[in-house]
């Protein structure tokens, strides 16, 4: 809110961007949550690495925004994709670790999420002090979703590499099995 009364002036609706982002994340979640229901397996996780990227360059482009109406459609796409990831978030746990495992899964994600909820803030205020303006802070608040969102990439592939793994260990062992039993034939 500061940022926008330091940027546009203080007579700016800034209340509307909350808004705008609430609206647009709880479509996202209808949205991705009806797309998601059809969508299979690793297809999620590249789903959920688009939010990543998504949510990652429009924090990115907030400094770059000249007019109000640009900071606007910033938030609105914004929340459209938070609503994504929030609702994609579990599906993909419970794919990723099973049944049993997905509450500890979800915990340790929100564990990790609420770092940068409450440490963004004061780093933000420190830059703003130090530097003289928000835009530094906007520029590193879009990095870590885009780097989660390119390490998230990586689980598909390891995902199909275990996969061949098993399969390959699969086929071994029936193979070796074979052998034994062909030659408790011969005897």
């Amino acid at each position: 809110m500061s940022y926008v009364e330091e940027r546009f002036g203080p007579d700016v609706n800034k209340e509307i961007l909350l808004l705008c982002i609430g609206i647009t994340s709880c479509l996202g979640r209808f949205i991705f949550g009806s797309v998601a229901d059809f969508v299979k397996g690793s297809n999620k996780v590249f789903l959920q690495v688009l939010s990543f990227l998504i949510i990652g360059v429009m924090s990115m482009m907030i400094p770059l925004c000249n007019i109000f109406g640009g900071l606007i459609g910033v938030c609105l796409l914004m929340g459209l994709f938070d609503g994504c990831f929030i609702c994609i978030m579990a599906p993909i746990a419970f794919e990723l670790v099973g049944a049993k495992d997905v509450s500890q899964a979800i915990g340790f994600l929100l564990g990790l999420m609420s770092v940068p909820m409450v440490a963004g803030p004061p780093i933000a205020g420190f830059l703003r002090d130090k530097l003289g303006s928000y835009d530094m802070a906007f520029y590193l608040a879009g990095i870590p979703p885009i780097i989660g969102g390119i390490v998230l990439c990586l689980i598909p592939w390891v995902e199909a590499r275990n996969r061949r793994k098993q399969k390959e260990g699969l086929t071994s062992s029936i193979s070796s099995s074979t052998v034994i039993f062909s030659k408790l034939d011969c005897y």
